[in-house]
């Protein structure tokens, strides 16, 4: 699979649009190569440089199989982010660049899991049905 977003090259500078100082929206992402047997996507944002540990910016599961997930949009089921939210957080490190991963997770079939899990919650879910997984990486420092 692969995972891109039109908004931001992979290993670059995320838009301050999608970020705690901007409005807050997820970015744009475009989806190729899904496995054809797959029946539902998942997405996990995280930042691993987090003083207190990886943090949880965005989870969505039980997405439609689909190449295009718009900008403020929320596909599918929401999870509960490291906000204590059930909804995309987007950058706010307190200082230095961080890196956030967006990863996607074709898996074959849709998961038993209310909306508000958590990330262990839908990890534990995922454990073998995943198909196939892409992953875009974008960096931000607070301005």
């Amino acid at each position: 699979m692969k995972l891109i977003s039109p908004a931001f090259q992979a290993k670059e500078m995320i838009p301050h649009k999608y970020t705690c100082q901007g409005q807050n929206i997820n970015p744009p992402l475009k989806i190729s190569d899904i496995p054809p047997d797959a029946k539902s996507l998942a997405i996990i944002m995280e930042d691993p440089d987090s003083p207190g540990g990886t943090f949880t910016h965005w989870i969505q599961y039980n997405i439609p199989v689909i190449d295009i997930i718009p900008e403020n949009s929320s596909p599918g089921q929401s999870g509960l982010n490291d906000f204590r939210e059930q909804r995309y957080g987007g950058p706010c490190p307190a200082k230095g660049i961080h890196r956030y991963f967006i990863r996607l997770y074709a898996l074959d079939d849709k998961l038993a899991l209310q909306a508000g899990a958590d990330r262990p919650a839908l990890s534990g879910r995922m454990k073998g049905h995943i198909l196939g997984q892409a992953e875009l990486m974008g960096i931000y420092r607070k301005q």
